[in-house]
């Protein structure tokens, strides 16, 4: 084993030697054996056996150390246990002694198991780890989060990657095609905070608190660079996933970790009652001057889709409540705590660009104008549902209809070109409608979020929701020209200069081109095909709802006949 000399135990330079300069190799050989084999006296006499057996001395002796060095670490990892000083004390003569051995392979897993049960390493082997990629490699990651905490770089390189896949997996999703069709939104926080970076993320940080400040700081900076939300989706579910393992030298430190705890447990239950909005409120209302700072991270954790998912849903069931029990939106607090939450959420990119942490405003108007527009959409809807179970009348059935589905008020479409919260909240009774199957209400609405603020409707999270529910409850009203008229032309190629966008109207394509009548097939698909030249990531889906309609034969109903017969006007004989 090469690296021996350095600690003063012969090697193959001093066996070089002596068999150069001896008289008699042989005797050179056997006096360097004795010297230097094992030397217990309860070994010797099996030598001569082991020869006579034909086991090389070798073979006998790297037996012997791996026995030994198993032996070695076991005894080293039970010294873990002991009191914290004495086995600082002797780990540490322990690592001084055979750290200059660490290049020796035999050795160097004892020398490894020293440094991972250490509570401090000194920055001289550290140094040194860095220095060898092999050697830092094979580091626990005890040792290497001492290295990582002084090398932020070094820690970048790591977590990189990790990052990426997250956002990876996330894309996978919004876009993956299944039978039958999944929904973003369906897995609960625990279980999305059991995915694999968030755990690989929990194993790097241990309970580091430098290390925790510096992946937050990286997913700030990759937000602020990509505006990706899912960077602040994962900034909630690492707290989250750092609070259910209770390390408390993280999570006390964390300003946000008592707002985003009682936000998950709402998101958890579906709900957020009296109690707990009287907490969240509280927490906003307490940021002091000086502190303002938290507002920059407060608003990423409402950035994230799942959150504002929540928001904006529990946003309408209230106003469906008041609705029932004629109560005025600016009465309800919670409703009221909703809307600023999404405001702030929606305002988070921008207040980190800035650097200017203020709360936004909540539009007063948005409540008194925007609100009751809104409200009045939902009347027209449920009128139209009670009037569908009543008893057939042309008269009422035409009022009705004039009264409730002509164009949304002009305040419902003005505040969603200029509010991103009146978007948000247009965005979710679409999504709404499409859930209760309401063809009308949808059909009446869908078009006009072509214009929302910022462009928020092509978003996503909302168009991956929008896709799930046109699937499952409304597939079959595809077949019908006025309804592809409003989804398609109204709203979805709006939007095709989107790469995102173009990808989410093939994964729609995948699930109703048989329902679609062939002329309306083609126009879409002419439509798609400039998109698909130009993105060339869409190029592989595009070829494939290709592929799909070229062995699709679709169903022609044959009109019928028009016969011209005078016996159409005679009555029809009554039943003997």
């Amino acid at each position: 084993m090469s690296g021996l000399e350095e600690v003063g135990i012969p090697g193959k330079e001093y066996l070089r030697e002596a068999l150069t300069n001896c008289a008699d190799p042989l005797k050179a050989i056997e006096d360097f054996q004795t010297e230097n084999g094992i030397l217990l006296p309860s070994l010797r006499p099996m030598l001569p056996l082991l020869d006579r057996h034909g086991v090389p001395r070798q073979e006998f002796h790297l037996s012997v150390l791996e026995e030994l060095k198993d032996t070695l670490i076991a005894t080293i990892e039970k010294l873990s246990q002991n009191d914290p000083r004495e086995r600082e004390r002797k780990l540490k003569e322990l690592l001084q002694k055979s750290f200059i051995l660490i290049n020796v392979p035999k050795i160097k897993p004892v020398v490894l198991c020293i440094l991972k049960n250490m509570d401090r390493v000194e920055d001289r082997y550290l140094k040194h780890l860095v220095t060898n990629k092999q050697l830092y490699k094979e580091c626990d990651v005890q040792v290497k989060r001492q290295i990582w905490q002084d090398n932020q770089s070094l820690f970048g390189d790591e977590v990189s990657p990790l990052l990426t896949q997250y956002t990876k997996e996330k894309e996978e999703l919004l876009f993956k095609h299944s039978d039958p069709i999944t929904q973003f939104f369906a897995p609960s926080p625990k279980q999305r905070r059991q995915g694999e970076v968030v755990q690989k993320l929990l194993t790097m940080i241990g309970h580091n608190v430098k290390l925790y400040d510096m992946v937050l700081q990286f997913l700030r900076t990759l937000f602020l660079r990509t505006k990706i939300v899912h960077y602040c989706t994962l900034r909630s579910e690492l707290l989250m996933a750092l609070h259910d393992l209770e390390i408390q030298e993280i999570t006390h430190v964390d300003p946000c970790h008592k707002f985003t705890w009682c936000l998950d447990a709402c998101i958890r239950e579906k709900n957020v009652d009296v109690k707990r909005s009287r907490e969240l409120q509280g927490f906003l209302d307490s940021i002091k001057r000086g502190n303002e700072q938290v507002l920059g991270d407060l608003s990423m954790t409402l950035c994230d889709p799942y959150a504002i998912n929540f928001l904006a849903t529990s946003a309408l069931k209230i106003i469906t409540f008041l609705i029932g029990q004629e109560g005025y939106a600016r009465e309800n607090a919670v409703l009221v705590l909703l809307l600023r939450m999404l405001a702030l959420g929606l305002q988070a990119w921008e207040m980190i660009s800035t650097q200017v942490y203020k709360e936004p405003k909540l539009d007063a108007q948005l409540v008194t104008k925007f609100l009751p527009s809104l409200m009045s959409l939902m009347v027209d809807d449920q009128v139209r549902a009670i009037n569908a179970k009543l008893p057939q009348d042309d008269r009422e059935s035409a009022i009705t209809t004039i009264e409730h589905f002509g164009p949304p008020p002009d305040a419902y479409q003005a505040y969603i070109q200029e509010n991103g919260v009146a978007s948000v909240l247009a965005m979710y009774y679409t999504l709404q409608n499409a859930r209760q199957k309401d063809r009308h209400g949808l059909m009446r609405v869908l078009g006009t979020l072509a214009l929302c603020e910022n462009d928020r409707a092509f978003e996503d999270a909302f168009l991956n929701s929008l896709i799930y529910l046109l699937v499952t409850n409304l597939i079959d009203e595809f077949s019908t020209e006025d309804f592809c008229t409003v989804v398609f032309d109204e709203f979805f190629l709006t939007g095709i200069v989107k790469e995102s966008v173009v990808r989410h109207v093939l994964k729609l394509l995948n699930y109703v081109y048989t329902k679609l009548p062939p002329s309306r097939l083609d126009g879409v698909m002419k439509a798609l095909q400039p998109c698909a030249q130009h993105y060339e990531s869409i190029q592989p889906a595009f070829q494939e709802i290709q592929k799909l309609l070229k062995n699709h034969q679709p169903v022609c109903v044959p009109k019928p006949m028009e016969v011209d017969s005078p016996l159409l006007s005679v009555p029809t004989p009554a039943p003997v």
